[in-house]
């Protein structure tokens, strides 16, 4: 008798925290080879977590996991693993590129995997064609279904053949029909390579039972782990559902009793003849495309009507004109027989409406969110203590109120958004897709509620399910696909006329008779090869792979390219002509109380200056006060009675200057100004009179090199690309890895064989490259708009803004390493960058005039040397000979920065 092979992978004594919270709590678990193996539970027992860990994408932090023969703690056999194991995370397509199309999603996932042209493009041909997307192969991932997205999802992991597929909730959010044709992949997949293993997690218990094999969690905990027939002859249940339920504690097991199968409560409201809803040829185009075609339905009072249909068929986008939220392109509906669009902000008032996603607070308490829409709706204090008093207890939050909302369950996170969506009374919910991956008991405590509302408190509730046992418990269903309804009638009903055996075969049938035939896919999944290759190591393919890929994203992505290009070119242009060194045009008026020819004359010398602006002159000292108070003088000159007389006897006369000093360094120039203007007109007052002193042997002629008439443009225009080349790519560099981490794609670098090196520089190179074209645009309008010469060697300013973008996009590499959100990554950067650019770079105070840690900070910023080299070509005509030391300082900020954020970036989630 054969013993049997070594279990996939294997853990033991794993434990794992998320701060307070104990995900997973001594878990010993062997997952056996060659066999589909099904993780089953409620949301937040842990199932995510075992997965991550097992796949390598998660830092073990207690206990040992072992995979494929070796330690997933150990780097290098993670590195030499990657190429055998794939890892679908939870979520609709999120590890996918949604602005690539499904081919440029594919090859760039070949490429990861080290796959030549050749290989790619077959392995392309075959999953596409065996999936029915090889006729979407050019449409953005974006614009697919939820279900072909999860195909595609899973070609993007079986690109390489592995040996070890992880599936976290693969069909979450997925209609029936596309559920059904992912399930028959996955079986055609097993059974032409039947050594591969399979682990799924799921929150259908249906395809649970599918399974070769079941692990059965709660609470960071393993209930059970066997086969699922063995699991209902252990419990003597009937169903794997069942089953789960009676593994549970006694107390939890009549706690959590479901209610799938409990007849639906008849309605009834006397009212219940009253349409609450009604929709009339109701449509609408986005473009050419028409999203609702011509849709009519009738809702009663009370009742629960449900919406059907297959992924990306109209449901939300109906919802949403239901509500007000979208204006209908053509046809009506009438809530309570009143045209919504009549009704303004009263039909906001009498519906309540709980979006797919969690929309609420996450950073605030389940409390401050139920009295914040309390608020939002006026109810007023009383109202208010007496609505929060009737739902807190009736959902089942009085335990969690001082809870952040982010943090809770996502069954408890929709019961709150419930709760929110009903705390004005409204006497009609809508409700999209409101327990899409709620485990079954969660949903069971979910839909009590909603019973309670239709048949105690005579709401209307319309809602959206991709759930077959939720829409048994719906009075009336439709059926929808491609903005058209296909059926309205009872749930029995339509099983009735469709002569299905169930529920969700007659929705399978309605649609698939719908869809266009499907060439029969004689096309193998599997290639023909089982030779993979060790993909560890560094990889100049894969390098390029996110080049090329980052590149078509912000090819594709207006907002991004804007803010690349245009950003800093309007930046230059505003700081050029709203920053200005000059002072020109003093506005100056004089108190003249001598009113003589030589205080006319004396005075003549300041109107005559183009420094100074004349005013009407001022009448006495407290008008002049006045008029430099309000800012329409910034020199003000007292000449005093006897001004002439003194003048002519020789004596010596005092002339008082009143400067606006609120701008000390604009007085400190008009000081000067004042200085000398005062010393040229005393010599023309004094010619003709009799003067006791010579005029000094020496005179000093001051003159000024490189900007003879100190105009501002040609001094501050090299000064400020620089600033402009170190904010903008770090903060589209920081962006870039940020969005990663945010919209989850960061898994793809978790457990691929990618390096740390191949994925930051693979990157950095698109961002280098739009600097340098920014660079060409800046230098563009310096020399062609603010008139400004470039008078060095402009290949050795290419060449210094080459490295200093390397150091730039460094910089923004570093500042992603401490941001988690897209938001936070273009806080830091602009703060970090800008900050030190202003204050210790030269561009305001010479590095030379600053003392202490400011001159150190200086020294040791990048923008410091560039600004010199910009400055030195510019205005000085310096060569590569004059500037070769400050770009040999420059040149070592990039490797150092870059070099950091290798070593800061994490290969596996916390």
């Amino acid at each position: 008798m054969m013993s049997p092979p070594e279990p996939v992978a294997r853990l033991q004594h794993v434990r794992h925290r998320y701060g307070a919270v104990a995900a997973l709590k001594d878990v010993s678990l062997s997952i056996p080879a060659a066999r589909m193996v099904g993780l089953i539970g409620p949301d937040g027992v842990g199932k995510s977590t075992l997965m991550g860990l097992i796949a390598g994408a998660k830092r073990l932090q207690a206990g040992s996991v072992t995979c494929l023969g070796g330690s997933m703690d150990d780097a290098r056999h993670r590195a030499a693993m990657g190429g055998r194991i794939a890892y679908m995370p939870q979520g609709l397509g999120r590890n996918l590129y949604h602005d690539l199309s499904v081919r440029e999603n594919l090859d760039f996932f070949g490429k990861l995997f080290e796959l030549n042209r050749s290989e790619r493009t077959n392995r392309i041909e075959r999953l596409t064609r065996a999936t029915g997307l090889h006729p979407f192969l050019d449409r953005p991932a974006a614009k697919l279904s939820g279900g072909m997205k999860q195909k595609l999802g899973l070609c993007s992991a079986l690109i390489h053949d592995p040996d070890f597929l992880l599936l976290d909730e693969p069909t979450t959010g997925v209609d029936p029909l596309s559920r059904r044709q992912f399930w028959d992949l996955i079986d055609t997949i097993r059974t032409e390579r039947p050594h591969m293993s399979v682990l799924v997690s799921t929150a259908y218990m249906e395809e649970a039972a599918r399974f070769d094999h079941l692990v059965a969690m709660d609470a960071g905990c393993v209930l059970a782990s066997a086969s699922p027939e063995t699991l209902m002859a252990q419990t003597e249940t009937d169903s794997v559902d069942e089953a789960y339920v009676r593994l549970l504690s006694a107390t939890e097991a009549k706690s959590k009793a479901g209610t799938t199968n409990q007849p639906l409560p008849d309605n009834p409201n006397p009212e219940a003849k009253e349409i609450a809803i009604r929709a009339q040829g109701l449509t609408r185009r986005f473009g050419s495309f028409t999203a609702v075609d011509s849709v009519n339905f009738e809702i009663t009072r009370g009742e629960i009507f449900g919406f059907l249909g297959s992924n990306g068929c109209g449901k939300t986008t109906t919802m949403k004109m239901l509500t007000g939220l979208l204006p209908a392109s053509e046809g009506e509906a009438w809530i309570f027989g009143r045209p919504i669009d009549a009704q303004g902000m009263d039909a906001r008032r009498r519906v309540g409406f709980m979006s797919q996603s969690f929309s609420l607070y996450g950073e605030l308490s389940v409390r401050e969110n139920l009295l914040l829409h309390a608020r939002l709706f006026h109810l007023g204090r009383d109202l208010t203590d007496k609505r929060m008093a009737d739902l807190v207890p009736r959902f089942g939050l009085s335990e969690y109120l001082d809870q952040r909302a982010g943090d809770l369950p996502l069954g408890l996170r929709q019961r709150l958004s419930l709760a929110v969506a009903v705390i004005h009374g409204p006497e009609i919910l809508i409700l999209d897709e409101p327990t899409s991956g709620v485990d079954p008991q969660a949903r069971d405590d979910f839909w009590r509620l909603l019973l309670d509302l239709s048949r105690n408190d005579r709401v209307t509730i319309f809602i959206s399910t991709h759930f077959m046992d939720e829409a048994m418990r719906c009075d009336r269903i439709s059926l929808m696909h491609a903005g058209r309804v296909l059926v309205t009638d009872t749930p029995a009903g339509i099983v009735e006329s469709s002569g299905a055996a169930s529920l969700e075969d007659a929705f399978v049938d309605y649609i698939a008779a719908e869809l266009p035939p499907e060439a029969d896919a004689t096309t193998t999944l599997a290639s023909s090869s089982d030779t993979i290759g060790d993909a560890s190591g560094f990889s100049l393919r894969r390098l390029l792979a996110f080049t090329a890929r980052e590149a078509m994203q912000v090819r594709r992505d207006p907002v991004r390219l804007a803010f690349a290009f245009l950003g800093s070119a309007l930046l230059l242009l505003i700081m050029s002509f709203g920053i200005s060194q000059e002072v020109r045009d003093i506005p100056f008026a004089a108190l003249d109380y001598d009113q003589t020819p030589e205080s006319r004359a004396y005075l003549s010398t300041f109107e005559a200056s183009n420094w100074f602006e004349v005013h009407a002159p001022i009448r006495d000292a407290l008008s002049m006060e006045e008029r430099l108070s309000r800012g329409e003088l910034s020199l003000a000159l007292e000449i005093p009675p006897g001004f002439g007389a003194d003048l002519r006897s020789g004596s010596g006369v005092d002339v008082a200057a009143m400067i606006d000093g609120a701008d000390t360094g604009r007085a400190g120039t008009i000081e000067s100004y004042v200085t000398g203007a005062h010393m040229a007109a005393s010599t023309d007052t004094a010619n003709g009179l009799p003067v006791t002193n010579r005029p000094p042997i020496v005179q000093l002629s001051p003159r000024f090199s490189y900007n003879p008439t100190m105009e501002s443009l040609p001094s501050i225009g090299p000064s400020i690309p620089p600033l402009l080349l170190l904010l903008f790519p770090a903060i589209l560099m920081a962006v870039s890895v940020a969005r990663e981490k945010e919209i989850g794609t960061i898994t793809n670098f978790y457990v691929t064989p990618t390096g740390r090196a191949e994925f930051l520089i693979g990157k950095q190179l698109v961002y280098v490259g739009i600097t340098l074209m920014n660079f060409a645009i800046l230098t563009a309008l310096v020399v062609l708009v603010l008139g400004v010469p470039l008078r060095g060697n402009p290949m050795v300013l290419l060449l210094a803004t080459f490295v200093y973008a390397v150091a730039a996009t460094g910089f923004g590499l570093m500042v992603s390493m401490m941001s988690s959100t897209q938001v936070t990554a273009v806080f830091a950067s602009t703060v970090l960058s800008v900050m030190p650019t202003l204050q210790f770079s030269g561009m305001l105070t010479p590095v030379s005039s600053l003392d202490g840690p400011a001159r150190l900070l200086g020294s040791f910023w990048p923008t410091t040397w560039y600004m010199a080299i910009s400055v030195g070509s510019y205005t000085k005509a310096l060569g590569l000979a004059d500037l070769s030391g400050a770009m040999m300082r420059l040149a070592i900020f990039g490797p150092l920065f870059t070099g950091i954020a290798i070593a800061l970036l994490r290969k596996q989630e916390r």
